[in-house]
């Protein structure tokens, strides 16, 4: 079973942050440029927020807001849910399942970013690891 250390050791793409005090525009940018669904508002080195897609649709346009004007505090989401390294791979899981997520924060326990993992990391890795298995299964019953 791959860990959370072990997913955000294998991400190639660069943790991407942005300030609470820029535009909801700079933020789709970089989310575009990068590929990406989510950024970390991070203030002062700490993690404040998260802003999604999600809350692009729900909390910009479907208010008819101009992204350039808005700041990223004004509609990002603040009740941060996070995980650490030592948390498995199922619990992460069960919890975007529970909250409809689809990105969590990883923080140390000292409260500090370490990175992002989204359910498509975690499918990924849940797969590698039922692939794993089944070729052990295989290769025994072969043998």
């Amino acid at each position: 079973m791959k860990t959370i250390a072990q997913i955000l050791a294998e991400k190639t793409k660069p943790l991407t942050t942005v300030s609470p005090d820029d535009t909801v525009h700079y933020a789709l940018v970089l989310m575009r440029e990068r590929d990406i669904g989510a950024v970390m508002v991070v203030e002062q080195g700490k993690l404040i927020g998260v802003f999604t897609e999600r809350d692009c649709l729900h909390k910009v346009s479907s208010l008819c807001l101009n992204p350039k004007e808005v700041l990223v505090r004004e509609v990002m989401s603040t009740k941060v849910r996070y995980v650490t390294t030592a948390m498995g791979v199922s619990q992460c899981l069960a919890l975007m399942t529970e909250r409809f997520f689809r990105h969590l924060p990883v923080l140390d326990d000292q409260k500090n970013i370490l990175g992002i993992v989204s359910i498509g990391d975690l499918v990924k890795a849940r797969l590698s690891d039922q692939d794993f298995i089944i070729e052990q299964m295989e290769r025994y019953i072969t043998s």
